[in-house]
């Protein structure tokens, strides 16, 4: 695992203050954006140059959906696939990335404007960590014990009536810290990603 903390991700809401507001991040090992695609549904498929410009696609597919289906964007970081969401969820949601870790590792954290957020990370089928950041004492997960050093490194307070700053600035940390993916605003910038419209899961 390398060694960041959320002081190294302070720039998530430095260039990106809307998306910071309501997004999902999902990194998944040994698959190809295109697959990811397939394998979520993607739809009316399009190209977007830089993380800046996803706000504006994720707004039009909510216009265009009315949060029927939700606009994803992934491109590739070395053998991982970053999908983010501009206001959304999917890559939060057990029914979707429970399936999506079979054989490999998928690591996600979401946060929406009200504040409800969700990490999750699962390994071949299998939970190896939940919790809401606003609440990093509250875990279940085969690792819910094991992570605890690693949550106190990147910067979460594990008190019941701990800090709750940089909550999402160490949830970057802290997945950085289990996929040795560093994320970075030129990364974000440089990005060329492929993006589309998802369908939620069956209820």
């Amino acid at each position: 695992m390398s060694t960041p903390t959320a002081l190294d991700y302070l720039w998530f809401d430095e260039h990106y203050p809307g998306l910071a507001e309501a997004y999902c991040i999902l990194l998944v090992r040994g698959t190809t954006p295109e697959a990811l695609m397939d394998q979520l549904g993607v739809e009316e498929r399009c190209f977007v140059s830089g993380a800046g410009g996803l706000d504006a696609h994720g707004l039009a597919a909510w216009d265009r959906h009315h949060g029927d289906r939700l606009f994803a964007a992934v491109t590739s970081v070395g053998d991982w696939t970053l999908m983010i969401e501009p206001n959304g969820y999917l890559g939060s949601l057990e029914a979707i990335i429970q399936p999506l870790s079979l054989g490999t590792t998928v690591v996600s954290h979401f946060r929406n404007v009200n504040a409800v957020d969700r990490f999750n990370w699962f390994e071949d089928g299998e939970l190896r960590l939940h919790f809401e950041p606003l609440f990093p004492y509250q875990r279940e997960g085969r690792d819910a014990d094991t992570v605890v050093d690693e949550m106190l490194a990147v910067g979460f307070d594990l008190a019941e009536d701990g800090d709750t700053d940089l909550t999402s600035e160490a949830a970057f940390a802290l997945t950085e810290r289990i996929t040795g993916v560093r994320l970075t605003h030129e990364l974000f910038e440089a990005a060329e990603f492929q993006g589309g419209t998802a369908p939620l899961p069956p209820k």
